[in-house]
Parts: structure tokens; C-alpha cells; sequence
């Protein structure tokens, strides 16, 4: 059985290129940074859960609710094949019970802040936003994108910062956590515009300050799908 069963749905995603000595000492033991062309990204991603279930079971006001998070990408050598996986750097949920549980059990980095979102479409367009609180501010990522979605192109920036299926949590200077996320391929809509209302040094400390004048190389919105979370192995590095 899987440890958690979800939906992930409307995710929307800034990338920015940044310089890997940043991430240095957030790689986890075992995995390396995964480049595409040779950048290194990091992304702003915030989407919602729908129909949650852990260990098969819907937990009462833990069924649906948004995340944000701040996650970079790296990959693992192992059986003679490249394990293309994330590390994230913070997630935010609203709920404190999936705080204690993801950090307790996977070692991840949860913080638990107030949330909210909005969806709306009008005749022409969709906008998505979440919002989150960090010391008593409203903060905020916002993205106006098609009606209609379309497949994401084999080799693109968008397929890989989407087509990642394996999360990496550093336990300690030798020890990392890895655990399988299954879903099918998603798509995409086109992105009209986007508004990004983040302090980062606030949300995520001094060493993503620099993010504060960087603008996105792009902002993507995916549709998302139902996907599951796989128990965790120990992988000495």
C-alpha cells in the first residue's frame, strides 16, 4: 500500500537559474545536482492535494488544502540508471499534523502557515493563486493561463522541471531518505501572465534572499493528476 494517495492539481511553478554553489550544502548524500543544458533551478511551486489519504484512510480536515514549496532538482546513479529526483528546501501546508508526520517520519522541511487559494475562470482565461502568511504578511504567487491545456514537448524545460519521480531528504552528512512519487504525464496550459509577492529571505532564510530581484526564467502551470507517495528507504551516500 501506498503511504499516501492524492490528487495534485493546478501547479504552478516560477524556475529560476541560479548558481549551484548555493545548493551545496543542500544536496543529500548519495544524489548530485541534475542540470538541464547546463542551468540550475530551483522552483516556486504551489498547488492543491485533493482527496488525501494516508495509508488508505481520508483523514478528517486533512483531505484537501495547498502546499507551496521551494524545491531543486538532482538525480541518483544506482542499478545502471539515472533516478531523476527533487530535494525540497521547505514545504508550506496548513495543517499542522502533516508538519509533524513529513518531518518526523521523511525528515523533509514542513512549516505550518495559514493558507489559502483562489481559482477562477472567466471567458478567456484561468487565474490561480496561493497565498500564504509568514510573519503576519500575506505572501503570494499568482498565474493567468489558458482555458484549454496541451501535452508538454519530450526534451523541454517544462518536461524536466515536471518529469521528476523521486523526492531526497538529507538526513545527516551520510544518510538521505528517498521515496518514489508515481503519476502519469501531465499537461500544461500556456501562461498568459503572473504576479510573485514573496519575501524570500521571510519565507525560506538570508540564503534565498538574492531570489527577492531575480525574475523567473519562466512560470509554468500544470493540470496535475492523482499521484501516490511510496514508502521511504535509507541510502547511505
Amino acid at each position: 500500500m501506498s503511504f499516501l494517495n492524492a490528487e495534485w492539481r493546478k501547479l504552478a511553478m516560477a524556475n529560476y537559474v541560479i548558481n549551484p554553489n548555493v545548493l551545496t550544502t543542500y544536496v543529500p548524500p548519495g544524489t548530485e545536482l541534475d542540470l538541464w543544458e547546463g542551468k540550475c533551478f530551483v522552483s516556486l511551486v504551489g498547488f492543491m492535494f485533493v482527496n488525501t489519504k494516508m495509508l488508505g484512510i481520508k483523514i478528517p480536515f486533512h483531505i484537501n488544502f495547498e502546499e507551496v514549496n521551494l524545491r531543486f532538482y538532482v538525480k541518483r546513479f544506482e542499478n545502471n540508471v539515472w533516478k531523476r529526483g527533487v530535494v525540497f528546501v521547505k514545504e508550506i501546508v496548513p495543517k499542522p499534523a502533516l508538519t509533524f508526520v513529513a518531518n518526523t517520519v521523511y525528515k523533509e522541511h514542513y512549516e505550518t502557515l495559514p493558507m489559502r487559494h483562489e481559482w477562477k475562470e472567466s471567458d478567456t482565461n484561468r487565474t490561480v493563486e496561493y497565498l500564504w502568511k509568514k510573519n503576519s504578511q500575506w505572501q503570494s504567487f499568482k498565474v493567468i493561463a489558458d482555458l484549454t491545456s496541451s501535452e508538454i514537448l519530450a526534451d523541454s524545460e517544462t518536461e524536466f522541471i515536471t518529469e521528476h519521480y523521486w523526492g531526497y531528504a538529507k538526513v545527516n552528512e551520510k544518510t538521505t531518505n528517498e521515496y518514489e512519487v508515481t503519476h502519469p504525464k501531465w499537461r500544461q496550459y500556456k501562461v498568459i501572465d503572473s504576479e510573485i509577492k514573496v519575501d524570500f529571505k521571510a519565507v525560506y532564510g538570508e540564503e534565498f534572499e538574492f531570489l527577492n530581484e531575480l525574475h523567473p526564467t519562466s512560470v509554468l502551470l500544470a493540470e496535475g493528476s492523482e499521484i501516490t507517495v511510496e514508502g521511504k528507504k535509507t541510502i547511505k551516500g
